[in-house]
């Protein structure tokens, strides 16, 4: 009998293809089962349909993607199976292997069979339940006789609350993006569509619709996604203005602006709503942001702050760039160009100084990117010129931002992988202005043209060499297989950052300079870089061993980029740790070895950390209350941080209690906002006051400060009383026991964690799991816009950091208690 998995695997090649093997089969964790759709641009752009069975996913491609109106059959061809882990799969098959194309999870969450699975599958009927992202209610599944090469099914909706008619609504159309990121999927034949006229179906019918939609009281932002070079296609490019911001809500004479997190701003700028006022506009949403410009006419963000400090609103000019509502209509699936024209229109009214049109540059981007940065702006803001406006980071939206630019010596190279051909990356090097030695600055691997990859390679055998030119070379992985050469040709790199060890970060190539001695190059240091950098001190006197081990294989992050990390969030983390017992995570080995938990220092030779014995806490703990002690700790391999819910003041008081959401992972994310919101429903009844975080993990933490007052057994008896007055209400959603068998299909919430000496992850704390997620506090407004509890990892999150105020400013402030009513609202005597 032919293994399950055979088909699926002599079909690919997986040294070439990002596809999984499907040798990492999920445990025997007991778990619901999941399904997934994903979104496919093969040969034709297709769904395929995949439902979990058996320990693979049986699998059908849909050419015309799921209806949720029963009239409509749509045909499903039965493919071969897949693994349980292609459910994540998000990529690009390269071409001239199977199933060439991009990939998208278009949806995904568990189905529950009507009946036995097994006996349904083989008679060719399955009848089950979907409760997904997007999908839910009862489907069908059946086979029919219709002749082929394989066979062919038809997937049906059944009569439910959840049916809808197509002509009414397309949820292919509604909803064309991935559940698990901003990755959007346009089929190959509308990508070749350059004029309006030319507009995929879906585009056309979002610019022409006029129904009458009501006002929204509140409207999350769309964000843009930061980009290393200009995307191909129709774009269009504004100034990234140095602003706050605002969005502007117009009900009648009702003005009001709010801030990307939903706070209202609007008596700030009374000036500003005055002359949104005079516009005369019935209804609208207006997005924008409030800029004063300096001398230089150049935006000067540390003026704007002093505006607001000093009720001088008359400085501020706010300038417009979307609209998505007006007069009654819901514009955001009409396409970006159409916004801005009606936006256009509607200024034109305007006789004051303060509001203004956000222009775009008919120009070549790179020539506008220069001119931006010559002339001391932060970047260029571009979007897609038919794209709809959506309340999330978009990949139709990017920001450009001004990179340093230089030139460096080439003492390396590597070798190409996949389908790359001359070389994969450049090792660079810079003369240190001191010694003149050369040091080692990084590499560069974007940036080449086929090409350029041919020509450059071509330069490179006969300055080839057995030993690098450098004084210090690099070792472990970023040695691995580099072919060595003379220090003679020279790169022109652009690059977003330099660490303090000197290695450039998302560096560009720009093109070989014949025009300068190699000798002469060394860094361009600005006099204001220079002073900055003396400030930031943190890390230069931490001594780290094996900065340049790799922690984690998936993306290479080192251990040196864990140190600069933790520096770079101190100022954020350190208030979470103050006083407050910590246990760690440490990977010696990286997330491939074993991991450690420690809750006492031991023997870690940590500076100024506090330590406890039994007596005094209970039990051994340890205190890290010094950035010095934070970075000493990644020193002896720490990766998390867990902390107590009470501090060294009194630890037999704790002064906040945790309810951590722990999903069955089949879930789809939606469970584990519905079931978030209904926690935080009843915490509100209750009159307690509760600030969020993502777990960077599957779940989410609800973290409640409290007076210290009431013993650990008390807060613990509370918080238990919660979870099981939810999970009462809820029985088919939430689980008030612990353990695997107890979640299947719903989620535990966690109350255990409120015992004296449980710990739950320390805000801004990594994860040790692939990608290096991060645990981030947020606003209560945008639970609803995030993607997963593990979005933000250590290579986003600081972009987050320097554009959201700290949702947790409040959290040491608030003081409250629980009383003899809350209890009693719980039935606790």
């Amino acid at each position: 009998m032919a293994k399950p998995l055979q088909e699926y695997q002599r079909k690919r090649d997986f040294s070439a293809t990002p596809e999984p093997a499907g040798k990492r089969q999920r445990g025997k964790q007991v778990h619901a089962l999941q399904y997934c759709i994903q979104k496919h641009d093969a040969s034709h752009l297709h769904y395929d349909f995949r439902l979990e069975l058996d320990g693979t996913l049986k699998s059908w491609a849909i050419p015309k993607g799921p209806s949720l109106d029963p009239k409509v059959r749509r045909l499903a061809v039965h493919v071969e199976d897949h693994p349980l882990d292609y459910a994540d799969f998000e990529g690009n098959i390269p071409e001239g292997h199977y199933g060439a194309g991009d990939v998208i999870v278009w949806d995904r969450g568990i189905w529950e069979p009507e009946g036995d699975p097994h006996a349904s599958y083989a008679k060719g009927k399955l009848r089950f339940r979907l409760q997904g992202e997007k999908l839910s209610g009862v489907w069908n599944l059946f086979r029919t006789h219709l002749a082929g090469k394989k066979e062919q099914w038809m997937l049906v909706k059944s009569h439910d609350d959840e049916a809808r008619s197509e002509a009414e609504y397309s949820i292919v159309e509604a909803q064309p993006d991935s559940v698990l990121s901003d990755r959007t999927l346009v089929s190959r034949r509308a990508k070749v569509a350059d004029q309006p006229a030319k507009r995929p179906a879906a585009s056309r019918k979002r610019a022409s619709s006029t129904a009458k939609t009501a006002l929204p009281d509140h409207l999350q932002p769309q964000l843009a996604t930061l980009v290393d070079s200009p995307p191909s296609g129709d774009w269009h490019y504004e100034v990234k203005f140095d602003g706050y911001r605002i969005l502007a809500r117009i009900d009648g004479e009702d003005v009001r602006l709010f801030t990307r997190n939903g706070h209202d701003w609007s008596a700030k700028m009374p000036h500003q709503v005055q002359a949104l006022r005079k516009l005369k506009l019935k209804s609208a949403w207006l997005d924008g942001e409030m800029v004063v410009t300096g001398d230089n006419g150049v935006a000067d963000f540390q003026a704007l702050q002093n505006a607001f400090d000093t009720e001088r609103d008359e400085q501020i000019s706010y300038y417009l760039f979307d609209l998505p509502f007006f007069d009654g209509q819901d514009l955001r699936q009409a396409p970006l160009q159409a916004r801005r024209e009606q936006l256009a229109k509607l200024l034109k009214k305007d006789r004051s100084d303060v509001l203004n049109f956000s222009a775009d540059f008919d120009e070549p981007v790179q020539s506008l990117l220069d001119s931006a940065c010559r002339l001391g702006l932060e970047g260029l803001i571009g979007k897609r010129l038919d794209s709809p406006y959506v309340s999330r980071r978009s990949n139709d939206w990017i920001k450009l931002k001004c990179q340093q630019r230089q030139e460096f010596v080439i003492v390396g190279y590597t070798d190409p992988k996949g389908s790359r051909s001359g070389f994969g990356a450049l090792l660079l090097a810079l003369h240190d202005s001191d010694s003149g030695a050369l040091r080692y600055a990084g590499k560069v691997g974007t940036g080449f043209t086929a090409t350029t990859l041919a020509s450059i390679h071509a330069r490179f055998k006969p300055l080839e060499v057995g030993k690098p030119a450098l004084a210090k070379p690099p070792t472990g992985a970023e040695a691995r297989g580099v072919h060595w050469l003379k220090p003679t040709l020279l790169a022109e790199v652009a690059y977003a950052q330099m660490t303090r060890d000197g290695v450039v970060r998302h560096a560009v190539f720009h093109g070989l300079r014949d025009d300068k001695p190699a000798q002469s190059i060394d860094l361009e240091r600005p006099a204001n870089k220079t002073a900055k950098n003396k400030e930031n001190t943190l890390l230069s006197d931490l001594h780290l061993t094996h900065p340049e081990r790799v922690i984690d294989a998936s993306t290479g992050v080192t251990k040196r980029e864990i140190a600069e990390y933790y520096a770079d969030v101190a100022k954020w983390l350190m208030p979470q740790l103050k006083n407050r017992p910590v246990a760690l995570v440490r990977a010696p080995e990286g997330l491939s070895g074993e991991l450690f938990f420690q809750k006492n220092a031991g023997q870690l030779h940590i500076p100024g950390v506090l330590s406890y014995e039994k007596a005094e806490a209970g039990q051994a703990a340890m205190v890290l209350n010094r950035p010095d002690s934070l970075l000493g700790a990644v020193q002896m391999n720490m990766l998390e941080l867990h902390t107590w819910n009470a501090t060294d003041k009194d630890f037999d008081k704790p002064d906040r209690f945790v309810l951590d959401l722990d999903p069955d992972p089949a879930l789809p994310w939606k469970s584990m906002v519905e079931a978030t919101q209904l926690t935080l429903t009843l915490l509100d009844e209750l009159g307690l006051k509760v600030f969020l975080k993502t777990s960077g993990g599957k779940g989410m933490h609800l973290v409640i400060p409290l007076s210290r007052r009431d013993s650990w057994d008390q807060v613990k008896d509370f918080s238990h009383a919660i979870v099981d007055y939810l999970a009462k209400l809820f029985p088919d959603r939430l689980s008030a026991v612990s353990g695997p068998k107890n979640r299947v299909g719903r989620i535990f919430i966690d109350y255990l964690r409120n015992g004296k000496g449980a710990t739950t992850a320390c805000a801004y704390s990594l994860r040790a799991r692939e990608g290096l997620p991060v645990s981030v506090p947020i606003w209560r407004e945008e639970l609803t816009q995030l993607k997963a509890a593990n979005q933000w990892t250590i290579s986003t999150i600081r972009e987050r950091l320097a554009e959201v105020d700290d949702p947790w400013a409040q959290l040491g402030k608030t003081r409250q208690m629980i009383t003899a009513r809350m209890r009693k609202q719980l039935g606790l005597t």
